[in-house]
């Protein structure tokens, strides 16, 4: 009798336990997604704040229960949801999204590179791809030394209309362009992960970024007036792989400063700070 009561709780331990049976996804905030109208509808959170909790959701990969994050790049201080850049020096110009959580597997990317601005499919596809090769190249602390880590994958193109994934993951990672809808959010990127619970626990497993083309206008050269798209994609590819925004006004230099404007090109090129925190990550 007693070996049938063990083996009952052993059971029902497994259901208790398994995060696939866990309860339906929560989220503290609602962020819709249209795919026909190709729009990304901010939650009001994004007022006063440019990180936005998505709730949890299961992996679809492993089963895992994951949390959603949405990081907004605002255009400027000012603008609807942006934060005030802090006053005394900071001690370090860099910072993650939680501390450990980084991609422990390779996963391949794919973007739609259709916008209402003039770059061309192949300029944005190519930008994206050298972007990304910055922070794999920068993981082992020197920039060009060629001994850095493959950490978000090989990317393809594809005209498909893609969709952000604002509830769950889907096993994919994306990039768009579409109408963002706050005036002040150039883009935004959303990371999935394991983000709280012992650090060797903690990990990246999606991403996808939106880029707005319908408030914004967009460069490859860093023209007056216009969002240089290299620019931006550095600092949002710098989510991707777990870096977190920067609001000291000392670290205004850094890819990761968490503002940008019109024809701003610093944030192509990874800074120290940048540098040191991706090599302390990986």
């Amino acid at each position: 009798m007693k070996r049938k009561i063990a083996a009952l709780l052993s059971i029902l331990s497994l259901f208790l336990v398994s995060p696939a049976l866990a309860a339906p996804p929560t989220s503290t905030a609602t962020l819709e997604t249209r795919g026909t109208h190709k729009t990304l509808k901010l939650p009001a959170e994004a007022d006063v704040s440019p990180v936005i909790s998505l709730g949890t959701a299961v992996d679809p990969k492993d089963g895992k229960l994951v949390e959603g994050l949405a990081i907004i790049h605002f255009k400027d201080k000012k603008a609807k949801g942006g934060n005030p850049a802090k006053g005394p020096k900071a001690t370090q110009c860099w910072g993650y999204l939680a501390n450990g959580a980084k991609w422990k597997t390779v996963e391949p990317w794919m973007v739609n590179p259709a916008n209402l601005r003039g770059l061309t499919d192949s300029f944005v596809f190519d930008n994206i791809g050298a972007d990304v090769s910055k922070w794999e190249d920068a993981a082992d602390g020197v920039v060009g030394s060629g001994a850095g880590f493959d950490i978000l994958g090989d990317g393809s193109q594809t005209a498909s209309t893609l969709v952000a994934d604002t509830s769950s993951p889907d096993g994919q990672n994306e990039v768009y362009f579409a109408d963002v809808s706050s005036g002040g959010a150039i883009a935004v990127t959303i990371v999935w992960g394991i983000f709280s619970g012992p650090t060797f626990n903690r990990r990246l497993v999606e991403w996808d970024q939106v880029y707005d083309d319908v408030d914004f206008d967009w460069s490859a050269s860093g023209e007056t007036g216009k969002m240089d798209f290299e620019n931006i994609a550095t600092h949002e590819l710098g989510h991707s792989v777990g870096m977190d925004d920067l609001y000291n006004s000392s670290c205004a230099q850094e890819t990761m400063y968490g503002y940008a404007d019109n024809a701003e090109t610093k944030k192509r090129d990874l800074a120290t700070g940048d540098i040191k925190g991706i090599d302390l990550l990986y």
